[in-house]
C-alpha cells in the first residue's frame, strides 16, 4: 500500500494557530522524552511562560468567575502523564475500532462544543507525553474490532484507530508533534500494515503532516458546516475557506480525506447553506488524482448538562437548544440527550443522501447519527 507519487504541494499558510499563553508541565511528564520535543516546539512558538510543577497536580485554573476559569484554562497547555485508564483503546462506533487519545481538551471555542458536560473540571488542554504507552495501543489492538476490522464495507480501512475523539490534535500540533509522529509509526508500519488512524480537525495548519510518509494509512477529515453556521459558532478556529484549502493539500499529497458535516442544524435555510458547503467542497477537490473522500454526518443534540454548561462560557450564544423543539433520546444508562424530532431528521437524511450523490459522487456515507 504506496503512497501515489506526485509533486507534493506547497503547506498552505495557516490561518489560525493556538499558542499557550503557559505551560504547566507536571513531575512524571518531566522524565517522559517526548516531553523535550514538546517544550522545543512551545519555546519555538513563543510560549515564554513555563513551569515545571514539582508534583503532578495541576493547580492554579480557577478563577473567580466561571469566564475567568474558562479564560485561564483555554489559554493554558497542560503536559501531563496519560493514566493507566486512558491507556487502554476504547470503541469508539460509528467512526473506528478503537479510540486512542493523544490529549484531551482543545483550544477552540466552539459553541455547541461536544466535550461540554463530557470532561470535568477546567477545559485546559492536556496533551500526554508518554507518546510511546499511548500509541502502543495501536499495536496490542492491531486485528481487532468491530466496525472497520474485517467487515465487508469497510475492511479496506484496517483496523482503524481514532485520534479525535477528546481533542483536535491538528489543532495542537505545531506545539505538541504528537500528531505526526503518531502518522510516521503508522505510515513506516511499525504497529503492522493492517492498520491506519482517523482524526478530524477544524484547523489548517498541516505543514507537519505533508512532510510525512503517510503511505495512505491515515484518514484525515475536516470538520464543516454550512457557512453561515460556521461563521457563526465556530470560535477560534481557521475559517471554512483554510479548512479547505489544507484538505485539497493533503488530498494531493496522497492522503485519504474525509469530511465530519457536523453538526447538522435545521435551521431557516438549511437546505442553501448546505449546499452551498458542498459546492465548496466539489470546488476545492476538483481534479484530485485517486481521491478517496469519504462523509460522517452527525446532527446537532445536546444533554441538559451539556447545556448548562455551554450556556455558562457562552451566556449570549444564539445556538438553538430549545428542549420543547427536541425529541427526548435515552442511552442504555438513563442518560437524556436532545435530538431533532423523527420527521426533521428523516427529511434531513433524505436531502443529504441526494445532494452528497449528485453534488459529490464517489464519497460515501459511512454513518448519519
Amino acid at each position: 500500500m504506496t503512497a501515489p507519487l506526485i509533486d507534493l504541494p506547497a503547506a498552505p499558510a495557516p490561518t489560525r494557530l493556538w499558542t499557550p499563553k503557559r505551560v504547566l508541565v507536571t513531575r512524571a511528564a518531566a522524565e517522559q522524552p517526548h516531553t523535550a520535543e514538546i517544550l522545543r516546539r512551545c519555546e519555538a512558538a513563543g510560549v515564554e511562560d513555563i513551569t515545571l510543577l514539582t508534583n503532578d497536580r495541576l493547580t492554579g485554573l480557577r478563577g473567580e468567575t466561571e469566564r475567568e476559569t474558562y479564560a485561564r484554562a483555554k489559554t493554558t497547555l497542560a503536559v501531563v502523564v496519560a493514566p493507566p485508564s486512558a491507556l487502554k483503546p476504547q470503541p469508539i462506533p460509528p467512526s473506528a475500532d478503537w479510540r486512542i487519545d493523544l490529549a484531551k481538551g482543545c483550544p477552540a471555542h466552539c459553541q455547541y462544543c461536544y466535550l461540554a458536560g463530557s470532561l470535568s473540571g477546567p477545559p485546559v488542554t492536556r496533551v500526554y507525553a508518554n507518546l510511546d504507552e499511548v500509541l502502543d495501543g495501536v499495536r496490542t489492538h492491531a486485528g481487532l474490532g468491530t466496525v472497520t476490522s474485517g467487515t465487508a464495507e469497510r475492511g479496506h480501512e484496517g483496523t482503524t484507530f481514532e485520534l479525535s475523539c477528546y481533542t483536535d490534535p491538528l489543532g495542537i500540533e505545531h506545539v505538541t508533534g504528537s500528531l505526526a509522529e503518531a502518522v510516521r509509526r503508522v505510515g513506516a508500519g511499525r504497529y503492522g500494515d493492517g492498520v491506519s488512524l482517523r482524526f478530524t480537525t477544524k484547523f489548517d495548519d498541516v505543514a507537519d503532516l505533508l512532510a510525512v510518509d503517510h503511505q495512505r494509512r491515515t484518514r484525515v477529515r475536516f470538520s464543516v458546516n454550512a457557512p453561515e453556521l460556521a461563521r457563526r459558532f465556530d470560535g477560534g478556529t481557521s475559517p471554512l475557506a483554510g479548512r479547505l484549502t489544507a484538505l485539497r493539500s493533503l488530498a494531493l499529497a496522497g492522503y485519504r480525506v474525509g469530511l465530519t458535516i457536523a453538526p447538522v442544524m435545521a435551521y431557516p435555510g438549511w437546505r442553501e447553506g448546505y449546499a452551498d458547503l458542498l459546492d465548496q467542497v466539489g470546488l476545492a477537490l476538483d481534479g484530485v488524482p485517486d481521491l478517496d473522500l469519504t462523509t460522517e454526518i452527525i446532527t446537532h443534540r445536546f444533554t441538559p448538562a451539556s447545556k448548562d454548561v455551554l450556556l455558562g462560557w457562552y451566556p449570549h450564544t444564539k445556538l438553538e437548544m430549545d428542549e420543547d423543539a427536541r425529541t427526548q433520546k435515552r442511552s442504555k444508562f438513563g442518560g437524556v440527550k436532545y435530538v431533532y424530532p423523527r420527521q426533521t431528521m428523516a427529511e434531513m437524511r433524505s436531502w443529504f443522501s441526494t445532494e452528497l450523490a449528485s453534488r459529490l459522487p464517489g464519497a460515501p456515507l459511512l454513518y448519519w447519527t
